[in-house]
């Protein structure tokens, strides 16, 4: 069987390929999907795999992350992509000056999409938001987001890419694809 991994990001490919090696084969296409603005992840998956779905009429997979900030009232959530890139990982520690509660976490949903229909399976990785960047690995908000003691930046990428909350969500779906479509 045959999963094609739709993202613009040829590392979640790879990523998704490793969790399959043996179980199916995973190809890679970039497409701009339409994304829906809601405030779960699950929801933005699904639409966007019911977009790619429509376009390639091929088993799929797409995926969506948000990040969330207890003491923000879950901001920035599913629009932590555009966070990222308009206040950037400055911005969320201005935003937490004086604040005692850190508390975070992020949430991946990944969706799975055949011709039996869309399938969404999440993954989540609680921690907090440290005061300063650390660590050299990593993309995003790694540098300030500490599980354990150490920010993601400080893991190495392929212990990160285990425990991550894209690896948890890839782990379900892996178990759910091995009784439902192997």
């Amino acid at each position: 069987m045959e999963i094609t991994v739709v993202t613009g990001n040829a590392h979640k490919a790879e990523e998704v390929a490793s969790f399959f090696d043996g179980i199916a084969d995973v190809g890679h296409v970039k497409i701009d999907l339409p994304e829906t603005k809601n405030d779960d992840v699950g929801i933005v998956a699904r639409g966007k795999a019911e977009a790619a779905y429509k376009i390639l009429k091929k088993p799929l997979i797409v995926d969506d992350t948000g990040f969330y900030i207890r003491s923000l009232n879950g901001f920035p959530g599913a629009y932590a992509a555009y966070v990222l890139d308009t206040i950037g990982m400055d911005g969320i520690l201005r935003l937490l000056e004086g604040k005692e509660d850190r508390d975070s976490y992020f949430e991946t949903a990944v969706a799975y999409a055949d011709s039996e229909g869309i399938f969404v399976f999440k993954g989540r990785v609680d921690g907090i938001i440290t005061d300063a960047p650390r660590g050299s690995h990593g993309f995003g908000y790694d540098p300030i987001f500490e599980v354990g003691g150490r920010t993601f930046a400080e893991i190495e990428i392929s212990e990160k890419s285990a425990v991550s909350h894209r690896a948890r969500a890839l782990t379900v779906f892996k178990e759910w694809f091995l009784e439902n479509r192997k």
